[in-house]
């Protein structure tokens, strides 16, 4: 471990002010579930009798979200949109059990538990996302996990993470939000925080992540802009 980084994990553990938290997105980001969502999302599209584009469906996602590709396709096809969601969702309850965290998720929020950093989430997922992180065995390392069904206006609002920022007394300056699309990306400038995203890039206050375990470098890197 390089000097530097030994410095900021110190600051971490002595409670500094300088310790950052991080709010999480989860799909596509803590956890590993896109090819669960398409799945879901093909099984519901057969039932219906509806034509599925899996390259055109992620990219719709990736860019929106699937309560929007529902709406469109349902309009499209004069659906009710509704029904689409409840039939996906009881598809996709069933492959709960089948997605696996992301590619370091594990060892980063040992990481955070190590130095002190307060973790939430805020999704878009259900609240099936309780059981899918008990299951996987991280749900003891989130203060609080907020969800569509927590009531809060969906991304890009900022409502729900400034709800977090409000109850908790966050400090803007070291709050990040963690997550994988533009949508995630806007949400935390919106809530006039910090961004670390695994696909966007060239967005003032937001770092492009290939990793999670970039997430270490960044705030080493931060850490020496402020001693500089």
């Amino acid at each position: 471990m390089s000097n530097k980084l030994i410095a900021i994990t110190n600051q971490f553990r002595n409670g500094d002010k300088m310790t950052p938290t991080f709010i999480w997105d989860l799909d596509g980001t803590l956890l590993d579930s896109y090819e669960a969502i398409l799945a879901g999302i093909q099984e519901t599209y057969e039932q219906f009798g509806l034509p599925f584009d899996r390259e055109e469906v992620r990219n719709f996602i990736l860019r929106y979200s699937v309560k929007d590709l529902l709406v469109r396709d349902a309009d499209k096809y004069g659906l009710d949109s509704h029904e689409l969601n409840r039939v996906r969702a009881t598809s996709l309850k069933e492959k709960n059990t089948q997605i696996p965290l992301m590619s370091g998720a594990r060892e980063i929020l040992d990481w955070t538990a190590e130095k002190g950093i307060q973790n939430f989430v805020y999704t878009h997922k259900s609240d099936n996302a309780f059981q899918v992180l008990e299951d996987l065995g991280v749900r003891q390392h989130f203060t609080e996990i907020l969800t569509s069904d927590s009531g809060f206006a969906r991304k890009p609002s900022p409502e729900a993470l400034l709800f977090l920022i409000e109850k908790y007394g966050l400090d803007k300056e070291n709050t990040y939000y963690i997550g994988d699309r533009m949508l995630d990306v806007e949400t935390a400038v919106n809530a006039g925080i910090h961004s670390i995203n695994l696909q966007i890039d060239g967005v003032e206050k937001n770092w492009k992540i290939v990793s999670l375990l970039g997430i270490k470098q960044i705030l080493t890197d931060k850490y020496k802009e402020k001693q500089a």
